[in-house]
Protein backbone atom coordinates (compact mmCIF):
# COMPACT_ATOMS: atom_id res chain seq x y z
CA UNK A 1 0.00 0.00 0.00
CA UNK A 2 1.37 3.14 -1.24
CA UNK A 3 1.19 6.03 1.49
CA UNK A 4 0.81 9.58 -0.15
CA UNK A 5 2.39 12.55 2.18
CA UNK A 6 0.11 14.91 3.03
CA UNK A 7 1.62 18.19 2.13
CA UNK A 8 1.12 16.07 -1.42
CA UNK A 9 -2.86 15.59 -1.27
CA UNK A 10 -3.31 18.91 -0.03
CA UNK A 11 -1.72 20.11 -3.96
CA UNK A 12 -3.58 17.50 -5.46
CA UNK A 13 -6.56 18.45 -4.34
CA UNK A 14 -5.90 22.06 -5.40
CA UNK A 15 -5.05 21.30 -8.65
CA UNK A 16 -8.64 19.38 -9.07
CA UNK A 17 -10.73 22.19 -7.53
CA UNK A 18 -8.72 24.87 -9.96
CA UNK A 19 -9.60 22.59 -12.95
CA UNK A 20 -13.41 22.78 -12.36
CA UNK A 21 -13.23 25.98 -11.96
CA UNK A 22 -11.99 26.75 -15.34
CA UNK A 23 -14.17 24.47 -16.47
CA UNK A 24 -17.33 26.31 -14.82
CA UNK A 25 -15.90 29.52 -15.97
CA UNK A 26 -15.59 28.59 -19.71
CA UNK A 27 -19.49 27.32 -19.55
CA UNK A 28 -20.66 30.98 -18.85
CA UNK A 29 -18.46 32.84 -21.29
CA UNK A 30 -21.04 34.27 -23.65
CA UNK A 31 -20.39 33.34 -28.08
CA UNK A 32 -19.21 36.66 -30.07
CA UNK A 33 -22.31 37.72 -32.10
CA UNK A 34 -22.01 36.35 -36.21
CA UNK A 35 -20.61 39.06 -38.06
CA UNK A 36 -22.57 40.13 -41.08
CA UNK A 37 -20.69 38.92 -44.31
CA UNK A 38 -20.00 41.80 -46.97
CA UNK A 39 -21.66 41.23 -50.42
CA UNK A 40 -21.97 43.12 -53.95
CA UNK A 41 -25.65 44.01 -54.48
CA UNK A 42 -27.42 45.56 -57.22
CA UNK A 43 -30.90 47.45 -56.88
CA UNK A 44 -32.99 46.77 -59.62
CA UNK A 45 -34.56 49.27 -61.32
CA UNK A 46 -36.79 48.83 -64.23
CA UNK A 47 -36.28 49.91 -67.34
CA UNK A 48 -37.07 49.84 -71.23
CA UNK A 49 -35.64 47.54 -73.41
CA UNK A 50 -35.99 46.10 -76.92
CA UNK A 51 -37.09 42.62 -76.69
CA UNK A 52 -35.42 40.22 -79.51
CA UNK A 53 -35.87 36.59 -80.93
CA UNK A 54 -32.93 34.87 -82.42
CA UNK A 55 -34.06 32.58 -85.30
CA UNK A 56 -31.91 30.29 -87.72
CA UNK A 57 -32.67 30.85 -91.29
CA UNK A 58 -31.86 31.09 -95.10
CA UNK A 59 -31.13 33.67 -97.57
CA UNK A 60 -32.59 33.39 -101.17
CA UNK A 61 -33.28 35.77 -103.80
CA UNK A 62 -36.09 38.64 -103.86
CA UNK A 63 -36.82 37.68 -107.64
CA UNK A 64 -35.61 34.58 -109.69
CA UNK A 65 -35.99 33.95 -113.51
CA UNK A 66 -36.00 31.10 -115.17
CA UNK A 67 -34.48 31.62 -118.89
CA UNK A 68 -36.22 29.24 -121.61
CA UNK A 69 -36.55 29.84 -125.64
CA UNK A 70 -40.03 30.85 -126.76
CA UNK A 71 -39.06 29.35 -130.13
CA UNK A 72 -37.27 26.43 -131.21
CA UNK A 73 -33.85 26.14 -133.65
CA UNK A 74 -29.89 26.14 -132.92
CA UNK A 75 -28.69 28.46 -130.56
CA UNK A 76 -25.92 30.52 -132.36
CA UNK A 77 -24.04 33.01 -129.85
CA UNK A 78 -24.42 33.14 -125.92
CA UNK A 79 -24.29 36.70 -125.41
CA UNK A 80 -23.37 37.17 -121.84
CA UNK A 81 -20.80 36.21 -118.93
CA UNK A 82 -21.64 33.20 -116.65
CA UNK A 83 -21.77 34.98 -113.15
CA UNK A 84 -22.42 38.68 -114.34
CA UNK A 85 -24.92 41.34 -113.79
CA UNK A 86 -27.76 41.54 -116.27
CA UNK A 87 -30.25 44.10 -117.29
CA UNK A 88 -33.64 43.59 -117.93
CA UNK A 89 -34.24 43.58 -121.65
CA UNK A 90 -30.53 42.65 -122.33
CA UNK A 91 -29.86 39.98 -124.57
CA UNK A 92 -28.21 36.46 -123.43
CA UNK A 93 -28.87 34.16 -126.24
CA UNK A 94 -29.05 34.22 -130.18
CA UNK A 95 -31.40 31.27 -132.05
CA UNK A 96 -30.33 31.06 -135.55
CA UNK A 97 -33.75 33.28 -136.57
CA UNK A 98 -33.34 32.55 -140.87
CA UNK A 99 -36.84 30.48 -140.87
CA UNK A 100 -38.73 33.44 -138.49
CA UNK A 101 -36.76 36.15 -140.71
CA UNK A 102 -38.15 34.41 -144.06
CA UNK A 103 -41.88 34.21 -142.20
CA UNK A 104 -42.10 37.28 -141.23
CA UNK A 105 -40.94 38.82 -144.76
CA UNK A 106 -43.80 36.60 -146.28
CA UNK A 107 -46.11 37.79 -144.01
CA UNK A 108 -45.12 41.14 -144.82
CA UNK A 109 -45.88 40.52 -148.69
CA UNK A 110 -49.26 39.13 -148.15
CA UNK A 111 -49.89 41.99 -146.13
CA UNK A 112 -48.71 44.65 -148.12
CA UNK A 113 -51.04 42.75 -151.38
CA UNK A 114 -53.63 42.63 -149.26
CA UNK A 115 -53.29 46.64 -148.62
CA UNK A 116 -53.55 47.38 -152.19
CA UNK A 117 -56.48 44.99 -152.55
CA UNK A 118 -58.65 46.98 -150.02
CA UNK A 119 -57.78 50.68 -151.21
CA UNK A 120 -58.95 49.58 -154.28
CA UNK A 121 -62.13 47.62 -153.19
CA UNK A 122 -63.12 50.58 -151.14
CA UNK A 123 -62.74 52.61 -154.13
CA UNK A 124 -65.02 50.32 -155.98
CA UNK A 125 -67.98 49.68 -153.42
CA UNK A 126 -68.30 53.35 -153.62
CA UNK A 127 -69.38 53.41 -157.01
CA UNK A 128 -71.17 50.20 -156.15
CA UNK A 129 -68.36 48.22 -158.58
CA UNK A 130 -68.32 45.46 -156.01
CA UNK A 131 -70.96 43.77 -153.63
CA UNK A 132 -70.21 44.93 -150.07
CA UNK A 133 -69.28 40.80 -149.27
CA UNK A 134 -67.01 40.93 -151.64
CA UNK A 135 -65.11 44.09 -149.85
CA UNK A 136 -65.81 43.00 -146.29
CA UNK A 137 -64.01 39.40 -147.39
CA UNK A 138 -61.13 41.68 -148.38
CA UNK A 139 -60.91 43.78 -145.00
CA UNK A 140 -61.48 40.66 -143.04
CA UNK A 141 -58.54 39.07 -144.94
CA UNK A 142 -56.70 42.24 -144.47
CA UNK A 143 -57.12 42.59 -141.07
CA UNK A 144 -55.81 38.50 -140.40
CA UNK A 145 -52.73 39.15 -142.51
CA UNK A 146 -51.89 41.65 -139.88
CA UNK A 147 -52.13 39.31 -137.09
CA UNK A 148 -50.05 36.88 -138.62
CA UNK A 149 -47.35 39.45 -139.58
CA UNK A 150 -47.61 40.30 -135.87
CA UNK A 151 -46.84 37.08 -135.01
CA UNK A 152 -44.23 36.24 -137.47
CA UNK A 153 -42.56 39.73 -135.88
CA UNK A 154 -42.49 38.29 -132.35
CA UNK A 155 -41.38 34.92 -133.31
CA UNK A 156 -38.31 36.92 -135.24
CA UNK A 157 -38.25 38.85 -132.16
CA UNK A 158 -37.23 35.77 -129.88
CA UNK A 159 -34.83 34.01 -131.46
CA UNK A 160 -32.93 36.94 -129.30
CA UNK A 161 -33.68 34.85 -125.84
CA UNK A 162 -33.85 38.45 -123.58
CA UNK A 163 -33.52 38.49 -119.76
CA UNK A 164 -37.01 39.36 -118.06
CA UNK A 165 -35.30 41.28 -115.07
CA UNK A 166 -31.98 42.14 -113.91
CA UNK A 167 -29.80 40.33 -111.62
CA UNK A 168 -27.11 37.64 -111.74
CA UNK A 169 -27.05 35.34 -113.91
CA UNK A 170 -25.51 31.84 -113.48
CA UNK A 171 -24.19 29.09 -115.15
CA UNK A 172 -25.48 28.67 -118.90
CA UNK A 173 -26.88 24.88 -119.42
CA UNK A 174 -25.95 24.89 -123.31
CA UNK A 175 -23.59 25.97 -125.41
CA UNK A 176 -23.42 27.41 -129.19
CA UNK A 177 -24.87 24.78 -131.86
CA UNK A 178 -27.26 23.32 -128.96
CA UNK A 179 -30.45 23.10 -130.57
CA UNK A 180 -33.31 24.13 -128.53
CA UNK A 181 -37.11 24.19 -128.41
CA UNK A 182 -39.83 26.61 -127.25
CA UNK A 183 -41.00 26.20 -123.57
CA UNK A 184 -38.90 23.29 -122.90
CA UNK A 185 -38.22 21.69 -119.04
CA UNK A 186 -35.11 22.77 -118.55
CA UNK A 187 -33.55 26.49 -118.43
CA UNK A 188 -31.18 27.87 -120.53
CA UNK A 189 -29.50 29.75 -117.42
CA UNK A 190 -31.41 31.79 -113.59
CA UNK A 191 -30.99 35.37 -113.40
CA UNK A 192 -31.56 35.81 -109.77
CA UNK A 193 -32.10 39.40 -108.19
CA UNK A 194 -29.98 39.93 -105.00
CA UNK A 195 -30.70 43.55 -104.14
CA UNK A 196 -32.87 43.46 -101.98
CA UNK A 197 -32.32 39.84 -100.64
CA UNK A 198 -35.11 37.75 -98.48
CA UNK A 199 -34.02 36.09 -95.56
CA UNK A 200 -36.58 32.92 -94.54
CA UNK A 201 -36.86 32.13 -90.49
CA UNK A 202 -39.03 29.85 -89.03
CA UNK A 203 -40.33 29.92 -85.46
CA UNK A 204 -42.85 27.64 -83.65
CA UNK A 205 -46.54 28.39 -83.87
CA UNK A 206 -46.55 28.61 -79.70
CA UNK A 207 -44.04 31.38 -79.76
CA UNK A 208 -46.29 33.28 -82.34
CA UNK A 209 -48.99 32.58 -80.12
CA UNK A 210 -47.21 33.97 -76.57
CA UNK A 211 -46.04 37.13 -78.91
CA UNK A 212 -49.52 37.93 -79.94
CA UNK A 213 -50.65 37.42 -76.42
CA UNK A 214 -48.13 39.67 -74.83
CA UNK A 215 -48.69 42.24 -77.28
CA UNK A 216 -52.50 42.33 -76.83
CA UNK A 217 -52.11 42.00 -73.13
CA UNK A 218 -49.58 45.13 -73.45
CA UNK A 219 -46.67 43.13 -71.38
CA UNK A 220 -44.57 43.94 -74.95
CA UNK A 221 -45.62 46.81 -77.02
CA UNK A 222 -44.71 46.98 -80.58
CA UNK A 223 -41.68 49.23 -81.53
CA UNK A 224 -42.15 52.55 -82.92
CA UNK A 225 -41.60 51.28 -86.53
CA UNK A 226 -44.50 50.17 -88.48
CA UNK A 227 -42.59 47.04 -89.76
CA UNK A 228 -40.51 44.69 -87.28
CA UNK A 229 -37.34 45.48 -87.66
CA UNK A 230 -34.29 42.49 -88.38
CA UNK A 231 -30.43 42.37 -88.13
CA UNK A 232 -28.90 39.71 -89.13
CA UNK A 233 -25.43 37.24 -87.85
CA UNK A 234 -23.29 36.01 -90.43
CA UNK A 235 -22.48 32.21 -90.40
CA UNK A 236 -18.84 33.70 -89.00
CA UNK A 237 -20.07 35.62 -86.41
CA UNK A 238 -19.77 38.81 -88.07
CA UNK A 239 -22.72 41.11 -87.92
CA UNK A 240 -24.20 42.23 -91.28
CA UNK A 241 -24.01 46.17 -91.44
CA UNK A 242 -27.39 46.80 -93.21
CA UNK A 243 -31.07 46.16 -91.23
CA UNK A 244 -34.14 44.83 -92.75
CA UNK A 245 -37.43 44.38 -91.99
CA UNK A 246 -40.24 41.84 -91.62
CA UNK A 247 -42.27 41.78 -94.63
CA UNK A 248 -44.23 38.28 -94.57
CA UNK A 249 -45.68 35.71 -92.01
CA UNK A 250 -46.90 32.60 -93.76
CA UNK A 251 -50.86 31.84 -93.03
CA UNK A 252 -49.81 28.33 -92.76
CA UNK A 253 -48.72 26.16 -89.87
CA UNK A 254 -45.86 22.97 -91.09
CA UNK A 255 -48.09 19.68 -89.50
CA UNK A 256 -44.97 18.34 -89.60
CA UNK A 257 -42.71 20.42 -87.63
CA UNK A 258 -45.50 23.09 -86.23
CA UNK A 259 -43.34 25.93 -87.38
CA UNK A 260 -44.30 29.33 -89.43
CA UNK A 261 -42.12 30.35 -91.83
CA UNK A 262 -41.23 34.39 -92.02
CA UNK A 263 -39.68 36.34 -94.25
CA UNK A 264 -37.43 39.41 -94.16
CA UNK A 265 -36.48 41.95 -96.76
CA UNK A 266 -32.42 43.16 -96.31
CA UNK A 267 -30.71 45.81 -98.64
CA UNK A 268 -27.78 43.85 -100.43
CA UNK A 269 -25.64 46.66 -102.36
CA UNK A 270 -22.80 44.66 -102.42
CA UNK A 271 -23.86 41.55 -102.57
CA UNK A 272 -22.60 40.30 -99.78
CA UNK A 273 -25.33 37.56 -99.37
CA UNK A 274 -25.59 35.00 -101.60
CA UNK A 275 -28.97 32.79 -101.99
CA UNK A 276 -28.74 29.77 -99.97
CA UNK A 277 -26.60 31.10 -96.95
CA UNK A 278 -26.91 30.11 -93.30
CA UNK A 279 -27.69 33.42 -90.95
CA UNK A 280 -28.72 33.99 -87.51
CA UNK A 281 -32.06 36.52 -87.98
CA UNK A 282 -32.25 38.96 -84.82
CA UNK A 283 -35.92 40.09 -84.65
CA UNK A 284 -36.99 42.92 -82.53
CA UNK A 285 -40.57 42.22 -81.55
CA UNK A 286 -41.31 44.86 -79.15
CA UNK A 287 -40.61 46.73 -76.00
CA UNK A 288 -40.88 46.32 -72.51
CA UNK A 289 -40.89 49.57 -70.43
CA UNK A 290 -41.25 48.09 -67.45
CA UNK A 291 -38.32 45.14 -67.89
CA UNK A 292 -36.32 44.05 -65.02
CA UNK A 293 -32.68 42.54 -66.11
CA UNK A 294 -30.40 40.91 -64.00
CA UNK A 295 -27.13 39.30 -64.60
CA UNK A 296 -26.96 36.20 -65.57
CA UNK A 297 -24.37 35.21 -62.42
CA UNK A 298 -26.69 36.45 -60.09
CA UNK A 299 -29.17 33.74 -61.34
CA UNK A 300 -28.75 29.55 -60.07
CA UNK A 301 -31.11 27.01 -60.30
CA UNK A 302 -32.14 25.01 -56.63
CA UNK A 303 -32.35 21.31 -56.85
CA UNK A 304 -36.08 21.59 -57.99
CA UNK A 305 -34.41 23.26 -61.91
CA UNK A 306 -35.80 26.17 -60.18
CA UNK A 307 -34.50 29.51 -61.10
CA UNK A 308 -33.19 31.34 -57.87
CA UNK A 309 -31.53 34.53 -56.90
CA UNK A 310 -30.57 35.88 -53.38
CA UNK A 311 -31.65 39.32 -52.13
CA UNK A 312 -31.34 41.30 -48.89
CA UNK A 313 -34.35 41.09 -46.77
CA UNK A 314 -35.41 43.77 -44.67
CA UNK A 315 -34.12 42.36 -41.65
CA UNK A 316 -30.45 42.51 -43.54
CA UNK A 317 -30.23 39.05 -44.15
CA UNK A 318 -29.83 36.78 -47.13
CA UNK A 319 -33.15 35.65 -48.53
CA UNK A 320 -33.68 33.10 -51.46
CA UNK A 321 -36.51 34.37 -54.04
CA UNK A 322 -37.39 31.78 -56.90
CA UNK A 323 -37.73 34.12 -59.87
CA UNK A 324 -38.59 33.35 -63.56
CA UNK A 325 -36.33 33.93 -66.67
CA UNK A 326 -38.46 33.78 -69.96
CA UNK A 327 -35.99 34.73 -71.88
CA UNK A 328 -32.30 36.47 -72.30
CA UNK A 329 -31.31 39.99 -73.33
CA UNK A 330 -27.68 39.94 -74.08
CA UNK A 331 -25.57 38.52 -71.13
CA UNK A 332 -28.57 39.70 -68.70
CA UNK A 333 -31.80 37.52 -68.06
CA UNK A 334 -35.01 38.99 -68.54
CA UNK A 335 -37.06 38.60 -64.71
CA UNK A 336 -40.94 38.21 -65.39
CA UNK A 337 -41.87 37.42 -61.89
CA UNK A 338 -39.81 37.07 -58.53
CA UNK A 339 -38.16 40.36 -58.03
CA UNK A 340 -39.44 43.59 -57.59
CA UNK A 341 -38.62 47.65 -58.18
CA UNK A 342 -35.68 48.48 -55.29
CA UNK A 343 -35.00 44.93 -54.35
CA UNK A 344 -30.93 44.58 -53.87
CA UNK A 345 -29.86 41.70 -55.40
CA UNK A 346 -26.75 40.05 -54.44
CA UNK A 347 -24.36 39.59 -57.43
CA UNK A 348 -21.14 39.86 -55.47
CA UNK A 349 -19.95 37.35 -52.60
CA UNK A 350 -22.63 34.42 -53.37
CA UNK A 351 -20.53 31.67 -52.65
CA UNK A 352 -20.27 33.23 -49.23
CA UNK A 353 -23.67 33.59 -48.16
CA UNK A 354 -26.67 30.84 -47.92
CA UNK A 355 -30.69 32.09 -46.75
CA UNK A 356 -30.76 33.51 -43.42
CA UNK A 357 -27.39 34.84 -43.21
CA UNK A 358 -27.07 38.49 -41.96
CA UNK A 359 -25.37 40.34 -44.54
CA UNK A 360 -23.43 44.01 -45.24
CA UNK A 361 -24.70 44.85 -48.70
CA UNK A 362 -22.47 46.98 -50.99
CA UNK A 363 -23.06 48.67 -53.80
CA UNK A 364 -22.00 47.84 -56.59
CA UNK A 365 -21.46 49.88 -59.57
CA UNK A 366 -22.39 47.97 -63.26
CA UNK A 367 -23.65 48.77 -66.09
CA UNK A 368 -26.65 46.16 -67.43
CA UNK A 369 -26.69 48.13 -70.49
CA UNK A 370 -23.22 46.17 -71.36
CA UNK A 371 -24.65 43.16 -71.42
CA UNK A 372 -27.43 44.27 -74.11
CA UNK A 373 -27.24 43.61 -77.94
CA UNK A 374 -25.90 46.56 -79.74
Amino acid sequence: MIVIPKFLSVVISTLVCSTLLVGCGHSNVTQPAQQPQPVGVLTVQPQNVELEAELSGRTSASTVAEIRPQVSGVVLQRLFTEGSDVKAGQALYRIDPATYRASFESAQANLAALRLKAERYKRLIAINAVGQQDYDDVVSALKQAEAVTSSARINLNYSHVISPVSGRIGKSTVTAGALVTANQSDALATVQQLDPIYVDVTRSNGEVLQLKHDLSSGAIKRTRSLAARVKLTLEDGSAYPFEGSLVFSDVTVDQRTGMVTLRALFPNPKHDLLPGMYVRAHLVEGENDKAILVPQDAISHDSKGQAVAMVVSRAGKAELRVVQTPRSVGNNWLVSSGLNPGDQLIIRGLQFVRSGVPVRPMPMQTSLASGLGE
